[in-house]
C-alpha cells in the first residue's frame, strides 16, 4: 500500500510541478522558482524544497550563459571577488578605498588583476569591512 501511494503522489507531483519530471520549459522553470519563494516564506522544512531546488540547479547548469558564467566565475581569484561583493553591498565607488587602496588607477588596477594587494591593503580592507583577512588571501 505505501509503495502505490508513494507513486500515485509521484505522478501527482509530477503533473504539477512539471521541472521534476525533467522538463526543459522556460516556464516549469519559472513556475518552480515560484514554489521555493513560497516554501521558503511559508513551509521552509518541508521535503519538497530539496528536491526542488536540486532540479532548479540542474536546469540553470544546463544553461549555457549559465555555464559560461561559471566557467568566468572560476577564474576570478576568489580575494577580487569578495572584494568585489563588498564594494558592491556597499555601494563605494573606486574613490571610497583610497584610505585602504590608494588612488582610484591602483583600485582599478588591482580590481583587473594587474595589481595584487599587499599585507597592508588587507590589514585596512578588513578592518574597513569588519572582515577575516584572509577573506583576501588566495
Amino acid at each position: 500500500m505505501v509503495v502505490a501511494d508513494a507513486l500515485k503522489a509521484t505522478e501527482a507531483l509530477k503533473r504539477a510541478v512539471p521541472l521534476l519530471a525533467g522538463s526543459t520549459q522556460q516556464k516549469d522553470y519559472e513556475d518552480a522558482l515560484l514554489l521555493v519563494e513560497y516554501l521558503l516564506l511559508n513551509d521552509p522544512t518541508s521535503p519538497l524544497m530539496e528536491i526542488i531546488t536540486s532540479k532548479i540547479k540542474s536546469y540553470e547548469d544546463s544553461l549555457p550563459e549559465v555555464a559560461h558564467f561559471q566557467k568566468e566565475m572560476a577564474e576570478v581569484p576568489s580575494a577580487l571577488a569578495i572584494l568585489r561583493t563588498l564594494i558592491d553591498q556597499h555601494g563605494l565607488t573606486l574613490s571610497d578605498l583610497q584610505h585602504e587602496i590608494g588612488s582610484k588607477s591602483m583600485v582599478s588596477r588591482v580590481l583587473r588583476g594587474e595589481r595584487q594587494l599587499t599585507l597592508t591593503h588587507i590589514k585596512k580592507l578588513a578592518a574597513r569591512f569588519g572582515v577575516s583577512p584572509a577573506l583576501f588571501i588566495d
